[in-house]
């Protein structure tokens, strides 16, 4: 029996990694999307490294991108977890996926919305909205406007479209830690440097993540570091690379192999990332007209693999409800209780580990 939707258009609010997701997968469902992003141009070469687990690469997969992402970063079958000193304390092969920089995606998605036709409209930041019994409105800070039937804030753990749902929503929580990462010359010895795995270990003052890199090109490399008070980006960005590094190797001096690799690691790699923030239970991820997706309604902490790989699942979700159900309210209700205990699962794990590195410099 065929189904006959009341949701036309959507309104795409914010053009990062899930709402380009989700305007591909409501075009393949039949519904017309337009994204919205704040800022003035495309975010091309923004970003650092990620790993998108099995679970993020079928979603992909789903909106038609499966060979285009094969085409770009590693591929990953094994997670293997150390204690800081060599050891090996547990080992996952069915921890698979891809690790990749952040732009990489980001290129392959913006060149599928142009090739689908898919709209993206830049400088586009949110305002308000209004909504009507049969539609909503967008208003932009620029004085523009803009008409659909849905709209969907996939616009980050600072969501403006989260506060319009509910004032009273939780914002996003510091995670206690920063990150440090960069590429390294030194190349891994014996089984880390000749099979596809992740490696996680806990040392001493600090979290170490690295992989080897194709053909013996060297080490992928991060940090969480302890950091009781949140930085800005500006703080940030005041520090120099060179001392980001220095105190990646001082809090790293005990464990090894992060000491060898850190030791060859080019300074001018170095990427620091202030804001590793989690998103606490949201209470409510709809009302009437407008729906959350990705981070703006539930970003674990960067210790669960899963946050790009939860994003693209649920919008691919939200699509399927959309197009499955007859009206908006019976398919975000079905949305909502497909995908909330699945995050919140994934979130309660990732903070145990999270409180784990926060606590190590302690």
């Amino acid at each position: 029996m065929s189904v006959t939707r009341t949701i036309g258009k959507a309104l795409v609010i914010g053009g990062g990694i899930a709402g380009p997701v989700t305007a591909l997968a409501l075009h393949r469902a039949g519904i017309e999307a337009v994204v919205y992003e704040a800022y003035g141009s495309s975010a091309e070469g923004v970003g650092g490294t990620f790993m998108i687990a099995s679970n993020g690469l079928a979603a992909l997969a789903d909106v038609g991108l499966e060979t285009d992402v094969a085409a770009i970063g590693q591929a990953i079958d094994r997670m293997i977890v150390e204690d800081g000193g060599n050891g090996v304390l547990a080992e996952f092969p069915e921890a698979s996926g891809r690790v990749m920089r952040r732009a990489e995606l980001y290129a392959v998605l913006q060149r599928r919305l142009e090739e689908e036709g898919i709209p993206v409209r830049y400088g586009k930041r949110l305002a308000g909205v209004e909504e009507r019994a049969t539609g909503v409105t967008a208003r932009f800070a620029d004085g523009t406007a803009a008409d659909g039937d849905l709209l969907i804030g996939a616009d980050g753990t600072r969501s403006v479209v989260r506060g319009l749902i509910d004032p009273a929503a939780p914002g996003p929580r510091y995670t206690g830690l920063i990150g440090v990462g960069g590429y390294s010359a030194h190349r891994l010895e014996g089984p880390r440097g000749a099979g596809r795995s992740i490696h996680f270990a806990q040392g001493a003052r600090a979290f170490f993540g690295y992989w080897a890199l194709p053909g013996g090109a060297g080490t992928t490399w991060f940090s969480n570091i302890p950091q009781p008070e949140q930085l800005t980006a500006e703080q940030a960005r005041a520090v120099t690379r060179e001392d980001w590094l220095a105190l990646a190797r001082e809090r790293h001096a005990e464990d090894l192999p992060a000491r060898e690799v850190l030791a060859a690691a080019d300074e001018a790699s170095v990427e620091v990332f202030p804001r590793l923030e989690i998103m606490p239970s949201v209470p409510h991820w709809y009302r009437d007209r407008m729906v959350l997706v990705g981070d703006s309604v539930h970003a674990p902490s960067n210790s669960s693999g899963q946050g790009v790989s939860l994003a693209v699942e649920s919008a691919v979700e939200l699509a399927r409800r959309l197009a499955g159900q007859p009206d908006a309210a019976s398919a975000l209700a079905a949305y909502e209780t497909a995908r909330r205990p699945v995050v919140e699962a994934v979130a309660a794990r990732a903070a145990v580990v999270n409180d784990q590195k926060a606590g190590a410099g302690a």
